[in-house]
């Protein structure tokens, strides 16, 4: 529900002219697990970043595989296998898919410790992006469940605090297990295992136990809170298998083929397209990064053929997604952000063992710690500056979106020129404060573009551009630039500054338009054939 005197932003006069909503302790409850399994998913994510230099020298990798591995080859598998299980999301028991995830993301975390090739763990990687694709699309829709419109950035921002508490957790564990185990163990320990293998079991296995707990929490009635009650799906897995043919190649030329000779053709030239393009960037840019190029295009074709499928199987959520230009530009603007955000804090910690040489475990306390009070402090204010400015027009949470676009980037210069370790830190810390507060607001904002039915799916399609447009390529495009310049990691972060001028224009863009485009929801949802 909407506070008096906002009922322009409401979904009805109705909804509108209702008193603010109570929020229940239970509700509380509910979203201090979710934070945790958030940690969790980014303790499981993030800890790559502490373990990189060992991993390596060990696998004989470069820069460039590094930032893949962290980046593409998780991100492409956790923003395809998020399109279905979004889906799954808004038809099925969100508690229940959530604990399935988590449980199969701390296993693959644990297996990651078994690595010995670059190939091996890559392997393990996309099962990590797999099981973690279920964490947010349900996380996103019970929250929206469990708490009014009035409260929706707040609450959403205090889970995504996840994300830097877990982040920086990471580091700290990461660096302290890995020296440990050395320590303890300079040949290698039990299964011949070394500190970075260690460390990687260490984190994961928790996971299993956490699952047991999440499946504890009360399923929500969907839609009640807004007005809106909707039912799920009777045969949701029915719909899950038939949406992964619209996404999961080859199987995607079967979803294209049963709906006519027409759609077929034109998803085989988008195939053909996509592998072009792949090959030429492969040719361009060295034969080495083909991989990178390859999963990306898999990722990219796979988002056109379950665009397409939605166009054809579900019109109404279609239209208030890929048909709304405020929704794609508030979720391809903060993806500007999250380009930036991510390259630089993966590249933190090797960076800084490197420059300044400091211990890991002494990294893992000094980033570790101020990045998750950064990216904490940054998320909770920004979630909360975000609602009180939504209050002023629909389109308020996301001058605080801009903010975190702009405002790091002159921090981020001081921290990737700077000679002692001590200003590195506090220009990170300030840099992550900035960029961390974006989040809140533009998640919330895309949810407001939706129906309740249709948010699982609007998380899924929103993490598209965390993923593809800000994991897959920020990571990426650091570790390239610094193995093109010699290991010069200062260069390759920074110069993901290049994508700010786009984001600055989408950001802008979004904000001229969501006000219309929230006011003319239902009128679009049922011009598109929705039964409200």
């Amino acid at each position: 529900m909407t506070e008096p005197g906002t009922a322009a932003e409401s979904s009805s006069t109705a909804q509108a002219q209702q008193p603010p909503q109570e929020v229940s302790a239970y509700s509380w409850y509910v979203l201090g697990i979710l934070v945790l399994v958030y940690i969790l998913n980014f303790v499981d994510r993030q800890i790559l970043s502490i373990l990189a230099n060992d991993i390596k020298r060990d696998l004989s990798l470069t820069d460039a595989d590094l930032g893949f591995l962290y980046g593409t080859a998780f991100a492409v598998f956790y923003s395809l296998f998020g399109i279905p299980l979004g889906r799954l999301a808004d038809s099925w028991h969100r508690v229940r898919l959530m604990s399935i995830g988590l449980a199969v993301w701390s296993v693959m975390t644990a297996v990651s410790g078994f690595s010995k090739t670059g190939a091996q763990l890559t392997v393990a990687r996309i099962g990590v992006g797999v099981g973690e694709a279920t964490a947010s699309p349900a996380a996103y829709s019970l929250i929206s469940d469990y708490f009014p419109q009035r409260l929706r950035a707040t609450a959403l921002a205090i889970y995504s605090s996840g994300l830097f508490l877990g982040g920086g957790l990471s580091l700290f564990m990461g660096g302290y297990i890995l020296e440990a185990w050395n320590a303890a163990y300079p040949q290698g320990g039990p299964l011949g295992l070394v500190g970075w293998q260690a460390a990687f079991m260490a984190v994961g296995l928790p996971g299993i136990l956490l699952a047991l707990w999440v499946m504890t929490i009360r399923e929500p009635l969907r839609g009640a809170i807004d007005g809106m009650i909707t039912h799920g799906s009777p045969q949701p897995f029915k719909g899950f298998a038939a949406e992964l043919l619209n996404v999961i190649p080859p199987f995607t030329l079967i979803g294209a083929a049963r709906r006519g000779p027409v759609a077929l053709a034109l998803n085989l030239l988008c195939a053909a397209t996509i592998a072009l393009i792949a090959w030429g960037l492969a040719l361009l840019l060295g034969r080495s990064t083909l991989q990178q190029w390859v999963f990306l295009g898999v990722g990219i074709y796979a988002v056109y053929s379950w665009a397409s499928a939605l166009r054809a199987e579900d019109l109404p959520t279609f239209r208030l997604i890929w048909g709304t230009p405020a929704f794609l530009c508030t979720t391809l603007g903060y993806g500007m952000v999250a380009f930036v955000s991510y390259a630089s804090s993966y590249w933190g910690a090797p960076y800084a063992e490197r420059v300044f040489g400091i211990a890991k475990a002494d990294l893992g306390f000094t980033i570790g710690g101020t990045g998750a009070l950064a990216g904490f402090l940054g998320v909770i204010i920004g979630g909360r500056v975000a609602d009180a400015l939504f209050a002023r027009g629909p389109a308020g949470r996301l001058y605080v979106t801009l903010f975190g676009l702009l405002a790091p980037i002159a921090p981020l210069i001081g921290a990737y020129t700077t000679d002692s370790f001590t200003a590195f830190v506090v220009y990170s810390f300030i840099a992550h404060v900035m960029s961390s507060s974006a989040l809140g607001g533009a998640a919330a904002t895309s949810q407001l573009l939706v129906l309740p039915r249709m948010r699982g799916t609007a998380t899924a399609t929103f993490f598209l551009a965390t993923t593809l447009v800000g994991l897959a390529l920020g990571p990426f495009m650091a570790g390239y630039v610094s193995a093109s310049t010699g290991d010069d990691l200062s260069t390759g972060v920074l110069s993901t500054l290049v994508t700010v001028p786009i984001g600055l224009v989408l950001l802008l863009a979004a904000i001229k338009s969501v006000p219309a485009a929230q006011a003319s929801l239902e009128s679009r949802a049922r011009t598109a054939g929705e039964d409200i």
